[in-house]
């Protein structure tokens, strides 16, 4: 049994410790939302601000958007960061380069709301884009970046074992499918990775993991049955932590039967995507994806 100084020691340290993870998370927060004022929407660009049964969402589309195509996005930002902006211009390039409109969904993030309130709310969004919205699903694509290229093939997983009718395609933008971290590229890519350490990816699935077990499917769709989802589109960077977490759910979804695209982006950085207003591998990436989604649109 110890002391009660011992255990005022634990309750000073842990106090500590999770002070620090809610600075980190701030931080987090905070950087992505920074990037973000870096750039500047296009005139063209409409935005409408909606509401999905409490969670907030925006339609974001352009002049030349196809009212019936549409992508459900999840954003990126490790389940803890991330918003409706910060991700507004990457997927306005998809759109402009798919003809296509997209509704982008403000899940809950955690470590206040830790698993499954993401994955809960990107079927509720699925659902009410089906159910009351009434677009087929075939004029469906799921897409997302980062964590939300994993909540993207989760919801897919999760979509098809409730028994609704799938998109017409899933699109992953450097995903995050394994968060037990069990990927050689966390180590192998530790040196040329210039945009999250280990400890970031740590802290992100931790948060969100909450008392559940990282391996579960829903969470780690890399450990699922991926057999019966739609084709997906898999972009791959090559200086990238997770750069393994693509390409090992890409060869497992291909041997479960569904059809992969696997894009492997040379030098890229995680979510290289994301920056086009300064690149232009980047919109090279970009409209590729817009050129696979054309075709998937049925």
């Amino acid at each position: 049994m110890i002391s009660k100084g011992m255990k005022r020691v634990i309750k000073m340290l842990s106090k500590m410790q999770k002070e620090d993870i809610n600075k980190r998370i701030g931080e987090s927060r905070e950087r992505l939302e920074k990037l973000r004022e870096l750039v500047k929407l296009p005139d063209d660009v409409n935005i409408e601000n909606i509401n999905i049964e409490d969670i907030p969402a925006v339609w974001l589309s352009l002049p030349n958007s196809n009212r019936e195509n549409v992508i459900l996005y999840f954003h990126g930002g490790g389940y803890i960061s991330g918003s409706l902006r910060t991700h507004d211009d990457l997927v306005m390039r998809i759109c402009r380069a798919s003809k296509a409109r997209a509704l982008i969904i403000n899940y809950r993030l955690a470590p206040e709301h830790p698993y499954p309130a993401a994955l809960e709310d990107s079927v509720k969004a699925y659902k009410w884009l089906i159910e009351t919205e009434k677009i087929a699903p075939q004029k469906i694509i799921i897409a997302g970046d980062s964590n939300g290229g994993g909540l993207t093939i989760s919801t897919l997983m999760k979509i098809r074992d409730l028994g609704i009718k799938l998109p017409a395609a899933g699109v992953c933008l450097c995903p995050l499918t394994d968060s037990a971290l069990t990927g050689e590229s966390m180590k192998t890519k530790a040196q040329v990775d210039v945009f999250f350490t280990f400890y970031d990816y740590a802290l992100s699935v931790e948060s969100y993991v909450g008392e559940d077990d990282p391996k579960n499917p829903y969470i780690s769709p890399l450990y699922g049955d991926l057999s019966g989802l739609p084709p997906l589109l898999i972009q791959v960077a090559t200086a990238d932590r997770i750069m393994d977490d693509g390409i090992r759910i890409a060869k497992k979804a291909e041997k479960a039967g569904v059809e992969v695209s696997l894009q492997v982006w040379d030098d890229m950085i995680h979510v290289f995507q994301a920056f086009a207003v300064w690149a232009p591998e980047s919109q090279e990436a970009i409209e590729a994806i817009g050129e696979y989604m054309s075709k998937k649109f049925l």
